[in-house]
């Protein structure tokens, strides 16, 4: 009951993370603009994101426009457009090959280590899809920095990092953490004497020599001598 426990947890943990990454592929504001200089107020915010660019108004008002050109793009936008787009997929994947390992589920229920196996390779796929998120995020993250300490780049063009960056961190690390704990309630399967691990049972492989039968004793009624019934 533990490890079921701790499955069903890690599942709604991987499920929550990859809901975040589809949260973080729409949203806008993944570079903001910096306040910098000596005009602090202003009364728009540009959001950049990986499908269109936003201006936020200080009356209320919100603009946006998708990009025309995706060749025309910088290459982190290129790469983070198709890595989230493969992690959207993968967690979907995850998702599906996970609930059929499960042991809360009937999916393959007479084979415990193939069902075993569903769960371990569900958790490996959730670590794959944290991985998917966690490098685009941290590439535009990068660009963001050097951007902004280039002395090069004016300050108009000067941009910050935005909300979008921080949840994107938050649901790899969920995504990466829940698919680990995933992997470790699976059990090892060794050779050897029979035990019980993770909730599965396994069997030790050991052979063994058919005894000989026992030959039939007589059936007799009372301790008197054959003879004596004749």
């Amino acid at each position: 009951m533990v490890n079921t426990g701790m499955q069903l947890i890690s599942f709604t943990c991987a499920v929550t993370g990859w809901i975040m990454a589809i949260a973080v592929t729409a949203l806008p504001q993944w570079k903001v603009t910096a306040f910098i200089g000596s005009n602090i107020l202003t009364s728009e915010i540009v959001w950049q994101g990986i499908w269109m660019n936003c201006i936020y108004q200080t009356t209320g008002h919100m603009q946006c426009k998708t990009y025309d050109s995706m060749l025309a793009l910088p290459p982190d936008i290129q790469a983070a457009r198709a890595l989230m787009c493969l992690a959207i997929f993968m967690g979907w994947l995850s998702c599906t090959v996970s609930c059929c390992g499960m042991k809360c589920t009937t999916c393959a229920a007479d084979d415990r280590h193939a069902k075993a196996g569903i769960a371990l390779s569900g958790g490996v796929l959730f670590i794959l899809t944290g991985l998917c998120v966690l490098v685009p995020v941290s590439w535009t993250a990068n660009t963001v920095v050097q951007d902004f300490y280039n002395p090069n780049v004016p300050l108009v063009n000067k941009r910050e990092l935005g909300q979008a960056i921080y949840l994107g961190w938050a649901a790899a690390v969920i995504l990466m953490l829940s698919g680990a704990v995933l992997s470790s309630t699976c059990p090892h399967i060794e050779r050897g004497s029979g035990y019980r691990r993770g909730g599965y049972i396994t069997r030790g492989f050991t052979s063994t020599r058919a005894s000989a039968p026992e030959p039939p004793k007589p059936i007799s009624n009372s301790g008197l001598p054959l003879k004596e019934y004749v």
